[in-house]
């Protein structure tokens, strides 16, 4: 009996993700992250630069808007800071999420003529997202260096939970963005709606203002968006403002799990079919 290297079955279990087949293909998801990187910025003037640019202009703009002249920002700390801290963790967040929802309609054309684990596209726009979330991170550093020298700002021991956070981060932006990938094959919509709802969700997270401006009786409910115990334990970590909140927190994790199932459920489902509506 002839014996084959590769023997592709259909996946049956609502769940299921063979995670040895996913690192057998860790080569084929490097490819994925150096195209993605490198189509992005290619033909640009500037580069990689972009990545620093964008979230530096963006920052600006809140610091003008929402730091002067609305006064949203949080007491006792750069105003520029506050809003380059909550714009670098936002921006790794929504673009991954953003790219991840097109993963069938934008890559329709490679997933119908090869086999390989599917799951491997969007795992590797996470990926090539935290390349940029590095470049940022690394102009933030530099700002908060300057101003830690100053005595402006006092990072403490929390900043050891970055790759926790970093970690939330990516698999909420997977989980949300493969549910959307996975709806848009048959409901095309949803694709004009993203860019839009991503705007809706900023403005619910404390990326734009201080937390403090939220009424106390609807803490509660604020909290529940996953995001916002994110960008809160950021800024407590590495600016020493608020407070983290651990039960929130856990909470957090909790809804990022259940999005991340969810997601995965329905690219199983959808990832039998999708040529079929794509």
């Amino acid at each position: 009996m002839e014996k084959f290297d590769t023997v592709i079955q259909p996946k049956r279990g609502w769940l299921e993700i063979d995670f040895k087949e996913v690192w057998k293909y860790r080569d084929l998801i490097m490819l994925f992250v150096r195209r993605n990187f490198v189509s992005h910025y290619k033909q640009t003037i500037l580069g990689p630069a972009w990545a620093i640019i964008q979230p530096l202009l963006t920052t600006i703009v809140f610091t003008v808007v929402f730091g002067n002249l609305a006064g949203l920002s949080a007491k006792g700390v750069p105003t520029f800071l506050f809003y380059l801290s909550g714009t670098v963790a936002w921006t790794y967040f929504s673009t991954s999420l953003i790219q991840t929802a097109d993963t069938f309609t934008g890559n329709a054309a490679i997933l119908g003529k090869v086999y390989f684990p599917r799951i491997v596209m969007p795992i590797s726009v996470v990926l090539t997202n935290l390349i940029s979330f590095a470049i940022q991170f690394g102009m933030f550093a530099l700002f908060l260096v300057f101003y830690a020298i100053n005595g402006t700002v006092h990072p403490n021991l929390s900043i050891l939970m970055l790759p926790l956070l970093i970690l939330q981060m990516a698999m909420l932006g997977l989980g949300t963005g493969i549910i959307i990938s996975a709806l848009t094959t048959k409901y095309r919509d949803l694709k004009m709606l993203v860019s839009f709802g991503v705007q809706l969700w900023m403005y619910g997270t404390p990326v734009a203002y201080d937390i403090g401006i939220i009424p106390q009786k609807l803490m509660g409910l604020y909290m529940l968006n996953p995001m916002t115990p994110i960008i809160n334990g950021f800024r407590y970590a590495f600016l020493g403002i608020g407070e983290f909140n651990v039960f929130y927190y856990a909470i957090g994790w909790i809804i990022t799990l259940i999005i991340l199932g969810v997601g995965i459920v329905l690219f199983n489902r959808v990832e039998k079919t999708f040529m079929d509506t794509v």
